[in-house]
C-alpha cells in the first residue's frame, strides 16, 4: 500500500508501491511470445518463398526439355515463342518476390498458378503432336486423330475430309459418331464446311453451343494443309453435352491440327507402302531441295 510522507513545508507525498511480480512475469512473458512467434511467422515466409523458388527452377528445367522436343516447324515455332514469353514472366516474379516479401507472395502465387496451366496447355499441344507423329500406318493415324479429337477437344461426332483429285468435292476418308451415309460426299460450293474450307481458314460456330451442332451446321471446321497445299478438312458436327464452348487450349490444338493432321496421315501412308522400313543412307545423299 501507498505511504505518506512529510515534505519542508509539511505537505504529505505520495509513493507508488512497485508493481506485482505476478504482472512483470506475465509482461514479460508476453513479449517473448509476441517476439518469438514473430521470428516464426518470418521463417515460415521465407521457407514459402524458397519453396516457390525451387518449384519455378523446376518448371524451368522442364521448359528446357519441352523446348528441346518441340522444334520442328512453324506451329511448333509458336509454342516455343510462348514458352520464351511465359520464361520472361517467372524471371520478373522472381525479381520482385526479391524485392517485397509481403503482398508480392500472394501475386506471385496467382501467377505461378497461371503458369502451371498454361504449361499444362502446352503439355496438352506437345502430347497430341507425338501421338499423330507416331503413327506408321493410316489406320493407325486415323485412330490417334479420334482419340485426340474425342479426348482433349471432347468432340461426338466428327469427319476426316480428303479433296478429290478436281478439287470439287470433299470425300469422308474417317468417320466417328456419325455414319458415312450422313458424312456423304459434297461438293466445295454447297456445303458450309465447304465454303469455309475453300477461305483456307480455321472456323467454328460462335453463335451457338458446340454440343447442339448437326451435318448441315457443324461446330468447328479445320482445314488441313501440307507444304502450303490444302488436303482435306476435319469437321467436328458436334461435341459431347458437356463440352459447351472452345477454350484457349482447344484453339491451340485445332492449329496443330491444321498443320500436323495431314502430314502425320501422308507420312503413315508413305511408311506403310515402304513395308515399314526406313530408307537407306543412300536415299538422303545428295538430294536436292
Amino acid at each position: 500500500m501507498a505511504e505518506s510522507t512529510r515534505g519542508p513545508e509539511h505537505k504529505p507525498v505520495m509513493r507508488s508501491d512497485p508493481p506485482p511480480e505476478d504482472l512483470k512475469r506475465e509482461r514479460d512473458t508476453f513479449i517473448q511470445q509476441f517476439f518469438r512467434r514473430g521470428a516464426q511467422l518470418s521463417e515460415e515466409l521465407l521457407g514459402d518463398i524458397e519453396r516457390l523458388r525451387e518449384q519455378v527452377r523446376d518448371l524451368e528445367a522442364e521448359n528446357a526439355k519441352l523446348r528441346a522436343q518441340l522444334a520442328s516447324d512453324a506451329a511448333i515455332r509458336d509454342l516455343l515463342k510462348k514458352i520464351e514469353e511465359l520464361e520472361d514472366e517467372k524471371r520478373r516474379l522472381i525479381a520482385v518476390s526479391g524485392r517485397e516479401s509481403g503482398g508480392s507472395s500472394e501475386v506471385f502465387a496467382g501467377r505461378f498458378a497461371e503458369l502451371e496451366a498454361e504449361l499444362a496447355n502446352l503439355g496438352t499441344v506437345h502430347v497430341a503432336n507425338l501421338q499423330l507423329h507416331s503413327s506408321t500406318t493410316v489406320r493407325r493415324a486415323f485412330r490417334a486423330l479420334r482419340d485426340l479429337l474425342a479426348q482433349f477437344l471432347g468432340a461426338s461426332q466428327f469427319a476426316v475430309f480428303w479433296e478429290t483429285d478436281d478439287h470439287t468435292a470433299m470425300v469422308p476418308i474417317s468417320v466417328d459418331g456419325i455414319g458415312l451415309k450422313e458424312a456423304r460426299e459434297f461438293a466445295l460450293d454447297e456445303h458450309p464446311a465447304g465454303k469455309a474450307y475453300q477461305a483456307g481458314e480455321l472456323w467454328t460456330d460462335t453463335s451457338r453451343d458446340p454440343s447442339h451442332g448437326s451435318h448441315r451446321s457443324p461446330a468447328a471446321v479445320i482445314p488441313m494443309s501440307m507444304s502450303g497445299q490444302r488436303l482435306g478438312a476435319i469437321v467436328i458436327f458436334r461435341t459431347l453435352s458437356q463440352k459447351t464452348e472452345f477454350d484457349a487450349v482447344d484453339f491451340e490444338l485445332f492449329r496443330l491440327l491444321s498443320t500436323q493432321a495431314a502430314p502425320a496421315i501422308v507420312h503413315a501412308y508413305l511408311f506403310a507402302q515402304a513395308g515399314r522400313r526406313a530408307p537407306s543412307v543412300h536415299v538422303f545423299i545428295d538430294q536436292e531441295d
